[in-house]
């Protein structure tokens, strides 16, 4: 079956369990809920996480909770992200913010919501031995890089980016945390509950470092294109940070890099080159 087509259907499988998920209630709260995470989305985490999963293999039906857990996250973060105290954003995927949407609170609230069924719907995914152990493992790995370690830790460092003092370290640590962590741990929780040994454990997880820079940086370079100017010049950004040029070496030298790692350990990855190389098709502003 072609790559893409396989991409598509286990897109189309996280979709289906995701409204499983988020089908109960219909208060305000729930409400808004959906709205954040069923109005559009990439859902580039949990194909990665289903991808990496697959190389050694493990079922889908036990992987799927842990990628739309991930999914979950993702869109708490957004949410937040959005709010008048973080980016304030009026827009996410061409539909009003949550908040624009629902109100402040509510999509507060909401993100909270979701999160924390994030890790309600891990705990609850049905697996046996081998797999239960490695299914603490993996609820404490979106933890540790969902929280002050990874993502939340990096948004820190985001509202206190200062262009004019930043140093190139300082940014790469700042997507690390904030953009790259949780990429990187939607490929190692698929690779830990596959039964990764150490060495495909390290590897996958270059790859994961190096697509989630990449990710970062793709974004950066598309904000960068659009015919308005940068809206928040002063905020981190690519482009804004090393200039148009040295952005597209960047992203071409991390996805070289990811792939390379994968290149290292003697595994089936068409799937996970296939969601590293679409990351160079960002001319014509379509998503992976």
């Amino acid at each position: 079956m072609d790559v893409r087509k396989r991409l598509k259907e286990k897109k189309e499988a996280v979709d289906r369990r995701l409204e499983h998920f988020l089908s109960p209630g219909d208060s305000i709260l729930h409400r808004a809920m959906r709205y954040a995470v069923l109005s559009g989305g990439k859902r580039y985490r949990p194909l990665l996480l289903l991808s990496a999963g697959e190389c050694f293999p493990v079922p889908m039906s036990t992987l799927l909770p842990f990628a739309c857990a991930l999914e979950l996250v993702h869109n708490y973060s957004l949410v937040h992200d959005d709010l008048p105290a973080m980016d304030d954003d009026d827009f996410r995927r061409g539909k009003p913010s949550c908040h624009k949407a629902y109100g402040e609170s509510v999509a507060i609230l909401a993100g909270d919501a979701l999160l924390t069924l994030a890790f309600e719907v891990m705990a609850r995914g049905a697996v046996e031995e081998p797999h239960l152990s490695r299914k603490i493992r993996c609820i404490e790995e979106v933890g540790r890089m969902a929280g002050a370690e990874g993502m939340v830790g990096g948004q820190v460092l985001d509202i206190n980016y200062d262009k004019g003092k930043a140093t190139e370290d300082y940014y790469d640590k700042l997507i690390l945390m904030k953009t790259a962590g949780l990429i990187a741990a939607s490929v190692r929780v698929g690779a830990i509950m596959g039964g990764a040994d150490p060495v495909q454990l390290e590897s996958l997880s270059e790859y994961g470092r190096n697509i989630g820079l990449a990710f970062q940086t793709r974004d950066d370079i598309l904000d960068s294109k659009e015919d308005s100017p940068l809206r928040h010049g002063d905020r981190p950004n690519s482009v804004v940070f090393f200039g148009f040029e040295e952005a597209e070496r960047r992203l071409h030298s991390f996805v070289e890099k990811g792939i390379g790692a994968l290149e290292s350990i003697s595994m089936a990855t068409p799937e996970l080159r296939c969601l590293a190389e679409m990351l160079l098709v960002y001319h014509s502003g379509k998503s992976p």
